[in-house]
């Protein structure tokens, strides 16, 4: 699980899904007001340490909860106004977030595992090369993501089920998003 090899630098791209990696998912639910959102333990202090290490760092999340009719758009770009807020006075930073509120069985291109929100990311800062990124998240359809945009994958999971089931998917594998950002503290900074 050798980091130091990538070679990460400034010229490093930072892409994470939010929910189960940034903060607590709920189960059967959606995050759908500030009162609902919880950071998972650490995660300021890792987005801290990120911030000293990737040139940019992006979320890439699917919100379906918009279009079950669960939430508006605006309210959601309220939460995640008030994320960046807070990680900001932590001492990190958030470069962009997208998000797509298309449902599973849309066929939706921004949808992840589609590519269509690394797209816009490229598009809003030409400087992102998926090949010097690495996309961290808990699910198949984040690793899927990362790998047909060319990037290392980073699976944030306790247990070992999903690294077992999809080893070519996964090419690290952490408990926490803080274990991640630590370990690349060691190896960088």
């Amino acid at each position: 699980m050798i980091l130091k090899n990538l070679n990460i630098s400034k010229a490093w791209t930072l892409f994470l899904d939010r929910d189960g990696v940034i903060n607590r998912r709920l189960v059967d639910d959606y995050v759908k007001s500030w009162d609902e959102f919880e950071f998972l333990e650490g995660v300021p202090e890792a987005l801290r340490i990120f911030s000293e290490i990737f040139g940019k760092i992006i979320v890439v999340t699917n919100q379906r909860g918009i279009g079950r009719g669960l939430m508006t758009k605006e309210t959601l770009m309220g939460i995640h106004q008030r994320m960046v807020q807070e990680i900001a006075h932590a001492g990190g930073r958030i470069d962009s977030v997208y998000f797509c509120p298309d449902l599973k069985d849309s066929g939706s291109f921004c949808r992840k595992p589609q590519v269509g929100m690394g797209l816009r990311a490229k598009k809003d800062f030409p400087d992102i090369r998926f090949k010097k990124s690495l996309m961290a998240g808990d699910s198949v359809s984040d690793l899927e993501f990362g790998k047909r945009l060319g990037m290392k994958t980073v699976l944030i999971d306790k247990s070992l089920l999903i690294a077992r089931r999809h080893p070519l998917l996964t090419d690290y594998r952490f408990d926490s998003l803080i274990t991640f950002a630590r370990v690349l503290k060691k190896e960088f900074l």
